[in-house]
């Protein structure tokens, strides 16, 4: 059992440059994994990152949005008299004196109950 031991110890004293060297490449393989599909890795940064993009884009429109709004908040607060007539006429169905008004006319529905055809063939 000592011989055994012995060679064993050999062998390895011999191969320890090898060992070192495969147990070297084994963590940085290791860590490179981790670097990429990791929790925080470059997957999980890249997919983040577009969905920071996005979020800025969708920001930046309403941001736009915003400012039209407060545009015509303060054209409303302050008497722009064409954005107080817009809006009277969109809203309130306001029209100047002389004005022709022309409505559309909507199909009316039928107001016959959906019955079967062959009802009345028992």
């Amino acid at each position: 059992m000592r011989v055994t031991v012995h060679i064993a110890g050999k062998w390895i004293y011999r191969m320890r440059r090898v060992l070192a060297t495969l147990c070297i490449a084994v963590l940085a393989v290791f860590i490179g994994y981790k670097v990429v599909c990791g929790e925080n890795g470059m997957k999980v940064w890249q997919s983040k990152r577009a969905e920071v993009q996005r979020l800025q884009q969708e920001i930046a429109r309403a941001q736009q949005v915003h400012d039209q709004l407060q545009h015509e908040v303060y054209g409303l607060q302050h008497g722009d008299r064409s954005m107080i007539e817009k809006e009277a006429r969109e809203q309130l169905g306001f029209v100047k004196p002389g004005e022709i008004v022309l409505f559309e006319q909507k199909a009316k529905a039928d107001s016959k109950p959906a019955v079967a055809d062959n009802i009345d063939q028992r």
